[in-house]
């Protein structure tokens, strides 16, 4: 049933938005119907790379899926950078990570736990993904750290000589992370105990390879249309709805980008798959931090709207916090309904937090 109602969405949005696009319709309804077309092609675009996984195989299937589970999250970012709103992408890349580790995370360990009480899973495999989102996070204070040293924090201009400086640092810590990223991904590929290869049963596709190619590509084509008309139109309806755009880039965006990883994580939870659940959530933040992000300071370098990674206060300390608690429970091996209500509770502070910051 969910599945059909976002297939419809998909199709009838994509018409509905590029039509709103051509006829230059009310800013504010082209945003939302944009918003929940990207909802119905996450959701789609999800499903025919997780059909493509089931004939690549576990292991790879699982890089699949988790690499175009943030498709849509990293073309509305390339399309902000293209527009030039740098904060904007800042706050997208802390709302993604926070977002998978404190709501996706907390909502399937509170679903989970209410329907199979106290939950297990392979607290090596989430381990290394919390490993290198500490990684990340290093990589994110330290930048942070020392611009604030030298005079070169947040709104310092590309033509300054601490900007020049911290974009370097920025450089050469995205670097690190790609190729911590590359090898942590050869690392699962390569290893006989990754852990998403082990008791999986068997699936069979429901459509074939070349017709979940086509959708795939497809469903690319018609995010990046809606993707663009998402940004066109973002700041009149910011302004008409008297919402602030950071919270629009830090809440709601990456909501956006992300609803289909995040339907899947809590669904394997309801069906106490943690081990899955887990890779997805925990997985999803990693990728972000150690494969998006450093992507998008090079593609910030190519159009010429450079990205660093200084982030303000309240996003490095949101981002800490996620991934400290996250870390703990990777660490634990088991799970309940009450850490879920406390990561999502935490969630809803920061994002009370961020709705009154301006």
């Amino acid at each position: 049933m969910f599945a059909n109602v976002a297939y419809a969405i998909s199709i009838g949005g994509t018409i509905v938005t590029l039509a709103l696009r051509i006829l230059g319709a009310d800013d504010t309804l082209t945003f939302g119907v944009a918003a929940l077309t990207i909802l119905g092609l996450a959701y789609t675009l999800g499903h025919a790379t997780e059909q493509l996984g089931i004939a690549a195989g576990p292991r790879i299937g699982g890089i699949m899926n988790a690499t175009v589970g943030n498709v849509g999250e990293i073309i509305i970012a390339a399309f902000l950078l293209l527009d030039g709103k740098v904060e904007l992408v800042h706050a997208s890349i802390t709302g993604s990570i926070v977002g998978n580790l404190l709501l996706v995370l907390g909502a399937s360990l509170l679903v989970g736990g209410l329907k199979n009480g106290v939950q297990s899973y392979d607290a090596q495999a989430t381990g290394m993904n919390a490993a290198s989102l500490i990684l990340a996070t290093i990589g994110l204070v330290v930048p942070a750290t020392f611009a604030f040293l030298i005079g070169g924090g947040v709104g310092t201009a590309p033509g300054d000589a601490e900007f020049f400086q911290v974009e370097a640092l920025t450089v050469g810590v995205a670097i690190l992370l790609l190729v911590t990223y590359a090898a942590q991904t050869w690392f699962f590929l390569r290893s006989p105990a990754a852990p998403t290869a082990e008791h999986r049963p068997a699936e069979v596709a429901e459509w074939g390879w070349k017709m979940a190619l086509g959708v795939l590509l497809a469903s690319a084509a018609a995010l990046t249309m809606a993707s663009e008309v998402l940004v066109h139109t973002l700041e009149p309806a910011v302004a008409s709805l008297g919402i602030s755009e950071f919270f629009i880039g830090i809440i709601v965006i990456p909501v956006i980008g992300n609803l289909a990883e995040h339907v899947v994580g809590i669904t394997l939870a309801y069906k106490n798959k943690m081990d899955f659940s887990l890779l997805t959530s925990i997985g999803s933040a990693t990728q972000i931090a150690l494969f998006a992000a450093p992507v998008l300071v090079f593609f910030g370098l190519i159009v010429g709207n450079p990205l660093t990674l200084v982030f303000t206060p309240l996003e490095v300390v949101a981002v800490a916090v996620g991934v400290m608690i996250a870390a703990y429970i990777a660490l634990d091996g088991k799970s309940n309904w009450v850490e879920g209500l406390q990561l999502v509770s935490v969630y809803l502070i920061l994002a009370i937090a961020f709705f009154f910051l301006t």
